[in-house]
């Protein structure tokens, strides 16, 4: 079960990544790397595990979106 914490942490790993990195990463490098960086900040159990993994999975079209948002607006200051 994803928590509360851990989708806030996860968008915020997302928000402290690079545009770059958001925006050139194939879609399976870019999940392993926000996976392994959220699983950095806090202990994740097998039954999160699969479903962060498939919840990023899921919001990849949104994290680039917004990546390309940051990037429009000139907020990549990372």
């Amino acid at each position: 079960m994803i928590t509360t914490k851990m989708m806030q942490q996860l968008w915020a790993v997302i928000e402290s990544t690079n545009v770059s990195t958001l925006l050139q990463f194939d879609d399976v490098a870019l999940v392993q790397l926000l996976f392994q960086q959220l699983k950095a900040k806090q202990e994740i159990d097998a039954q999160a595990d699969s479903s962060l993994n498939t919840y990023i999975k899921s919001k990849l079209p949104l994290i680039r979106d917004t990546a390309e948002g940051r990037l429009s607006f000139g907020q990549d200051n990372h």
